[in-house]
């Protein structure tokens, strides 16, 4: 299991920084009448679903009555108005139904302008959490409709407390000087840390530092690169889901030749941890093609990676 999810908090008290948004959650969620709706703001892997799922969990909702949607595949008005049918039943096993909206931004207008109705009228035993990296393409009705709550990246101080007692309980070690690297590419954002983190443990002590100096780890958004890889290693992912991270990748106009070699890098890791048929597919495909170094290449590659995994 990957360290960000075996490590994921359960609870506000296990939650590393951010401490006035949790202090303020775990105070409003003690009132007789919590709000019905939650705007979680902020960079992805700095735990908006993580704490959309602690408190679903602290309103008493659990198992079928939790409901957690990636709205950048399920965008439509239909999607809301699943949702809006669902809402006024009654919970089936909890003491609410939650519905987590992930990415909402990415709701078309038309589906915006369907969840407001929801949001503005909300049943007693129903809750709303919507989480964003970019809450002003939301509209401003929406936004103001919620209770807002933004979730940074985590300080220095507060990354070197989540890795170094992740490391602890890996019982393995890691120098300071990894660690200030690590902070400087994960820019404090948690999961993309622990993404590195796990990679660099997989090295030989003397070989860490000249990965983490490579131009592998040289992209700016290292975490869309990350889920990327993660995306085409998995079973039965949709093309549709990977050609739409390699399209954000181009828009950010990051080099396909260094996100080939984050990808081999990443396989490479996999393959020696365990086995998987995905990871020396792709690997294979990556090494033998150099014509996979442009963009066409790239997403080739990865669409031939896809395909022939199924």
């Amino acid at each position: 299991m990957s360290l960000y999810l075996k490590y994921r908090p359960n609870s506000f008290e296990e939650v590393v920084g951010n401490s006035t948004t949790v202090k303020t959650l775990q105070a409003i969620l003690h009132r007789p009448d919590p709000p019905h709706t939650f705007l979680l703001f902020g960079p992805t892997g700095c735990g908006k679903t993580t704490l959309a799922r602690i408190i679903a969990a602290s309103l008493g909702c659990k198992g079928i009555d939790y409901h957690e949607i990636d709205t950048a595949d399920y965008r439509g008005i239909d999607t809301i108005r699943d949702i809006r049918k669902m809402a006024h039943l009654s919970p089936m096993e909890s003491q609410s139904q939650v519905w987590v909206l992930d990415e909402c931004h990415k709701l078309s207008n038309d589906a915006q302008n369907a969840l407001l109705k929801i949001l503005e009228d909300t049943p007693k035993k129903s809750y709303f959490i919507l989480c964003t990296t970019d809450a002003q393409k939301l509209l401003p009705t929406i936004r103001n409709r919620c209770s807002q709550f933004e979730v940074r990246p985590l300080q220095r101080t507060e990354l070197y407390q989540l890795i170094f007692k992740i490391v602890g309980k890996e019982q393995t070690s890691l120098s300071e000087e990894a660690f200030e690297k690590i902070f400087e590419i994960s820019k404090g954002i948690p999961r993309a840390a622990l993404v590195l983190l796990e990679q660099v443990l997989a090295l030989e002590e003397k070989e860490r530092m000249a990965a983490l100096e490579s131009d592998a780890f040289a992209v700016h958004d290292s975490f869309l690169v990350i889920n990327l890889c993660k995306a085409l290693l998995l079973p039965n992912t949709p093309w549709r889901k990977i050609s739409y991270i390699l399209k954000e990748l181009r828009n950010q106009q990051e080099d396909p030749e260094v996100i080939k070699k984050v990808i081999i890098q990443y396989c490479t890791t996999i393959l020696l941890k365990q086995e998987d048929t995905k990871a020396a597919l792709l690997l294979e495909i990556l090494l033998n093609a150099p014509q996979f170094q442009d963009w066409p290449g790239l997403v080739l590659a990865c669409y031939t990676a896809t395909v022939a995994g199924k």
